[in-house]
């Protein structure tokens, strides 16, 4: 078992370009000190706008050991807190969406108003200070419709992602979209490994069948668009509809557009669009967008919906992954789409690489693992993760 003092020796036998030692794949320890040191010191996206509509609508998760609760206030203002009492530490709200008047602790009964604020504590002495015993806030970031939050005050500016990301993804109109479906995938496997294969497209011409009729696979490993004339011809039709195509990129986000297979609208079975009502109308194909954040999401959006993948960290060898599918607030499901067709390319990608992450999981357990070298290009963002990884473990110190 390795202790935390033996983070920065492990991390000094980390090379460059190479996959982490072994025990950041599956020490508890190490585990416990990047859900108290890294994760902590982060952006996480945390849900979307429009998953709290009027006051008291609330969205309550786990991330690693720390439950988690976004609440809208009656002043309208989204607020984060830790979903921890004040009184004795009991979780406040069950994991998932409602509506509350008041947020109440399940065990004694300590109430809070809608802002954090403590408003009843039964029992208490009669000179017992409501004020300081307030919900514990976590920082929060609003753009453009999704909700980022970190945990404490050590996170990095939001301001230069928040700059660049804002123009790509305005003419999609989250924040008045609605999330048609969400899913939840355990996965047997260190969250590293998880995002690290969320962080390339390496494999995905051989393990992604459903997602290659649509998607570039033989393009997407890094922050390029694509190569050649189609690229320019594409970066050209875009400037023409007014919507930028980058790349561009921070030490912890990247945002950038890119061109899918000729002739496909979206990310379907067959590369039509599979919401009759777009998020963004253009009158010709627009190809995708993505956006990514470390240390565990991206999204994509498309003309007809937008997507989001989380890779939420559950163990030293679990991690939790929650898709959510997001379209156009007036699009009616059996109307304007299907469950079925909205969700199955993006569905069956995440099983098939819930079977590489488990495998890369039993392989790196083993007593031959070594750490090996990354494909330059093919494997450009996996090599920005880890580098982000390396540099936040040493900060988290």
């Amino acid at each position: 078992m390795y202790s935390r003092e033996n983070v920065i020796e492990l991390l000094g036998t980390a090379k460059p370009g190479h996959t982490l030692p072994q025990p950041f794949y599956n020490d508890p320890a190490i585990y416990a000190f990047e859900m108290w040191a890294v994760l902590p010191r982060s952006w996480l996206l945390l849900g979307f706008e429009c998953e709290l509509g009027p006051p008291g609508s609330f969205l309550s998760l786990t991330v690693g050991p720390h439950p988690l609760l976004l609440v809208r206030g009656r002043d309208q203002v989204i607020r984060g807190f830790h979903n921890t009492c004040r009184h004795r530490g009991a979780q406040i709200c069950p994991p998932g969406i409602g509506k509350l008047s008041r947020i109440v602790c399940p065990y004694h009964r300590w109430t809070y108003d809608l802002d954090g604020r403590l408003v009843g504590a039964a029992r208490m002495p009669e000179n017992f200070n409501l004020r300081g015993h307030e919900l514990s806030p976590i920082r929060i970031e609003l753009l453009e419709g999704c909700i980022y939050g970190a945990l404490s005050a050590p996170a990095p500016d939001f301001a230069p992602f928040r700059a660049a990301a804002a123009p790509y993804l305005r003419p999609y109109r989250l924040g008045g979209a609605k999330v048609a479906f969400e899913s939840t995938i355990t996965e047997k496997a260190n969250w590293k490994l998880v995002m690290e294969n969320a962080r390339e497209c390496y494999h995905c011409s051989t393990s992604h069948p459903e997602l290659k009729v649509a998607f570039p696979v033989m393009f997407s490993g890094g922050l390029r668009v694509t190569d050649g004339s189609r690229n320019a011809e594409y970066v050209e039709g875009m400037r023409k509809l007014g919507l930028a195509v980058g790349p561009e990129a921070g030490a912890w986000w990247h945002v950038g557009r890119y061109p899918l297979n000729p002739g496909v609208h979206t990310v379907s079975v067959d590369g039509h669009a599979v919401v009759r009502s777009p998020l963004l109308r253009a009158s010709a194909p627009i190809g995708g967008l993505r956006w990514a954040t470390e240390p565990n999401s991206f999204c994509h959006a498309f003309g007809d919906y937008a997507f989001m993948f989380a890779a939420i960290p559950v163990g030293p060898q679990e991690t939790r992954v929650i898709s959510k599918w997001l379209v156009s607030s007036d699009a009616q499901q059996g109307v304007d789409y299907t469950i079925e067709e909205l969700t199955a390319v993006w569905t069956s990608t995440n099983l098939q690489d819930r079977d590489l992450a488990e495998n890369n999981q039993r392989g790196v357990n083993g007593l031959g693992y070594r750490p090996g070298p990354y494909a330059q290009g093919a494997e450009e963002l996996v090599i920005r993760f880890n580098d982000w990884y390396r540099a936040a473990a040493i900060e988290g110190l």
